[in-house]
């Protein structure tokens, strides 16, 4: 039975178990509340990876550059589009959340949930002592994400810095984080029993209601993917790379398939290297550095999700947002996504990390967990066509694209 289970793809185990969870919930009604705690269960399995999973991730994608100063010509190029399209990103899914407001019309006074912290109002150096932490202990102890960035960065630094004496560190930060998605794989597992408890909580309580915002907030979600795609890539790909459009999307498409199918960037890395070295010509030395790095910091599809998840959740729950917070959510997204795995339902788990920044309640996530994955594959199909898309850009600028095998693979 088990080898049975295991043997269909997660995502269709989470699909079925949506299905079924509605169905329940429909004919339950609010009786379905009384298996809402298989939900809890699962949210707080993610909320346990989000400190450990961040703080591995990011000193160990640091730590992977080796030597600061092989960023050169082709790390600031990379870095400086992908912080760009990142910020791009998660406005988008800022300003579609407050467009269209999917969230809006959700009654949820049915709903008991936990007390929700009231905002702190903090002066501007307030908010930029708080970031550097007095004790990464305690950091880390109260799950304050910020600071813990900001130290994980640092570290990261360090290592890089101590160059080979740094090298055992940098291995158990690597194993580290290797470790952590091989649990995050586990406590994916979870999903199915997670999304049905929650879906057959939220159809039985919420009602049709419910079900609308969530099929709007997955509209948005693939309008947003699309806009990043087809605005923000396709405008590199043709300004900065030079190249023509139906060539590079030509070029990239086994890589995209590859991501919406698996809903993983890491699984895609190395169709993606091979689309960009053999399909669009990049030199494999650049080719594998910024390819690697975007697998690693980005994550523009993740990025305007939890843009749009957070203002989502602010509107379900009644929570009033002032600018000072579509600040934290714009910063905090982006962080969150370059701490993001490459692995699926990455982009669930930090949403407890901008969710508790702008006092969003986490129950948010049961909201959005039995849909997340039909989102999931759509941000991982936009996180590797930005990276292909920074990749060619970055290759033309320093002339490392092969202009020949680049006609020869759009003849093909």
């Amino acid at each position: 039975m088990l080898r049975f289970w295991f043997a269909i793809p997660l995502w269709q185990r989470v699909v079925g178990a949506l299905i079924l969870g509605v169905i329940t919930g429909m004919l339950w009604g609010p009786g379905a509340e009384s298996i809402r705690w298989m939900g809890d269960l699962f949210i707080r399995a993610i909320r346990m990876l989000v400190v450990p999973l961040i703080f591995f991730s990011v000193v160990a994608g640091v730590a992977s550059i080796g030597d600061l100063r092989k960023l050169g010509a082709v790390g600031w190029r990379a870095l400086l589009l992908f912080v760009v399209t990142g910020q791009i990103a998660v406005w988008m899914g800022i300003g579609l959340g407050v467009l269209f407001a999917p969230g809006s019309n959700v009654d949820t006074s049915a709903i008991e949930r936990g007390p929700t912290p009231e905002p702190v109002e903090v002066t501007a150096v307030e908010m930029l002592l708080s970031v550097i932490p007095e004790n990464p202990v305690e950091v880390m102890a109260t799950a304050q994400v910020l600071p813990l960035i900001v130290f994980a960065l640092l570290l990261g630094i360090g290592i890089v810095m101590a160059k080979e004496e740094g090298l055992p560190v940098a291995r158990i930060f690597d194993s580290g984080a290797v470790v952590m998605q091989k649990v995050t794989i586990i406590v994916m597992e979870l999903t199915p029993f997670g999304v049905f408890a929650l879906m057959a909580w939220v159809a039985g309580t919420l009602g049709q209601d419910a079900l609308i915002a969530l099929a709007g907030l997955v509209a948005l979600n693939y309008a947003g993917c699309l806009a990043i795609i087809f605005i923000v890539y396709v405008g590199i790909v043709r300004v900065l790379a030079k190249l023509p459009i139906i060539a590079f999307f030509r070029g990239m498409a086994d890589a995209i398939v590859v991501a919406y199918s698996t809903a993983s960037s890491n699984a895609s890395l190395p169709v993606t290297l091979r689309c960009t070295q053999r399909n669009l010509g990049v030199s494999r030395s650049t080719s594998s550095f910024v390819v690697s790095l975007g697998a690693t910091i980005n994550m523009d599809g993740t990025a305007m999700y939890l843009g749009l998840a957070t203002i989502f959740g602010a509107q379900i729950f009644g929570v009033e947002l002032v600018f000072g917070d579509y600040l934290m959510i714009a910063l905090l997204s982006t962080l969150g996504a370059i701490g993001a795995a490459g692995i699926p339902g990455a982009g669930l788990i930090m949403m407890a990390l901008v969710f508790s920044a702008v006092s969003v309640p986490l129950e948010t996530i049961a909201f959005v967990a039995g849909v997340d994955r039909i989102m999931d594959m759509m941000r991982t199909a936009t996180n590797v066509t930005g990276d292909g898309a920074v990749t060619v850009a970055v290759a033309e600028m320093i002339g490392e694209i092969d202009e020949e095998e680049m006609v020869s693979a759009d003849d093909v």
